[in-house]
């Protein structure tokens, strides 16, 4: 059979068990009594005064468990976020760029420059363009000749017949 699945493997159906306040406030007393003894080499009677005066509002740090006392960790996740103020924010103070604010500023200025240097024909797209430009112009100027030699000759062949 498999486990769990009999009475005995379950815990569900038990009583649940409550430990009485008296209990835990003698344990706590307890615990506190022998925690002095290895504080202060057996003076229990002074740590009991002492935690009277605790719940006044004098506030002692937590003994820290193994080798926590002895290395000093800044864990900056383990700080809460604190507001500030309205009158502690510096508004002419350039502020910081987020890194896509950032990527975004460098890619406009990317573009820019790359549009600044095709206009001055420095790129090789620009240069392409250039050429085929020049091209371009040879041909029409090709074909406007072209066009004046054909009408020379059509009026030349007028004038011949009048």
């Amino acid at each position: 059979m498999p486990r769990g699945t009999g009475k005995k493997g379950s815990h569900k159906g038990r009583a649940k068990q409550f430990t009485d306040p008296e209990e835990l406030k003698a344990q706590m007393a307890a615990d506190k009594a022998k925690n002095s003894d290895e504080e202060a080499g057996g003076g229990a009677n002074q740590q009991d005064s002492h935690s009277d005066s605790e719940g006044s509002g004098d506030e002692v740090e937590p003994k820290h468990k193994g080798v926590e006392g002895l290395i000093d960790i800044e864990n900056p996740n383990r700080l809460g976020q604190r507001s500030k103020k309205v009158t502690d924010l510096d508004v002419d103070q350039p502020r910081e760029l987020s890194r896509r604010e950032r990527e975004e500023l460098e890619k406009q200025q990317a573009k820019e420059r790359y549009r600044k240097l095709h206009i001055a024909g420095k790129t090789e797209q620009a240069r392409a363009d250039l050429a085929r430009l020049a091209i371009i112009r040879k041909q029409r100027e090709e074909a406007a000749k072209k066009r004046e030699d054909q009408q020379k000759e059509k009026e030349s062949i007028k004038n011949k017949q009048t």
